[in-house]
């Protein structure tokens, strides 16, 4: 009876033995991998070799009274991975607002009395405005200028270490000195040679524009 017990014994320690071995074992293969994951040290080899850059942040900032600003603001935006900023007037523009050729018209007010074309905006400011390194600025050309719907948020915003691109749309109007006007009228900023583009601008034209000013 005596050995029996022993050999039962005997079995139940070989089988915790067992247990313990095949735990330690386990614990082991969990260390296996260091406490710094693989992110950091793949960010260390680029850096070492060259490839990793700081990047151009870019902003598409516009005003589109009938759409076709937006329009080519967006495919910017696309083209060079940006994000955008709608400029919107506190009290949007209809489509009779926009009828320049009525006399009595919204706009046709504003261009006769400038005190009108300080344009109330929904907001000027622009989330994480100052990490923005390139900014496309937008508008439609009236009068042969800038919307001035643009005035207040050129005004509100410092340019500083930044460089803008101005672009425009029309039906037949030229770029002219529009973007050296705001460009005096913001006093910051380094703003370069704009962009007309027609009311249905061509897709292929504003994407070729934009891979042109090599912005990466």
């Amino acid at each position: 009876m005596q050995i029996t017990i022993n050999r039962n014994m005997k079995r139940i320690l070989a089988f915790l033995l067992a247990a313990t071995m095949l735990l330690a074992l386990a614990a082991c293969g969990n260390n296996d991998e260091p406490s710094n994951t693989a992110g950091p040290e793949k960010s260390d080899a680029s850096a070492e070799n060259g490839t990793q850059t700081a990047g151009n942040k870019i902003l598409v900032v516009y005003f589109s009274g009938s759409g076709n600003t937006k329009r080519v603001a967006e495919i910017i935006a696309e083209e060079s991975s940006a994000d955008t900023f709608e400029i919107v007037p506190a009290m949007p523009y209809t489509d009779d607002d926009l009828n320049w050729r009525d006399q009595s018209s919204r706009v046709n007010n504003e261009h006769n009395d400038t005190a009108l074309q300080d344009v109330e905006l929904v907001s000027t400011a622009v989330s994480g405005w100052e990490d923005y390194d390139t900014v496309f600025f937008g508008y439609p050309i009236w009068w042969r200028e800038a919307s001035w719907v643009v005035n207040r948020f050129v005004k509100d915003n410092n340019f500083d270490g930044k460089t803008v691109i101005p672009f425009c749309t029309s039906t037949s109007s030229p770029f002219g000195d529009s973007g050296k006007n705001l460009s005096e009228m913001a006093g910051s900023g380094n703003w370069t040679d704009g962009r007309r583009f027609t009311e249905n601008a061509n897709e292929t034209d504003i994407r070729d524009w934009v891979k042109s000013l090599n912005l990466e």
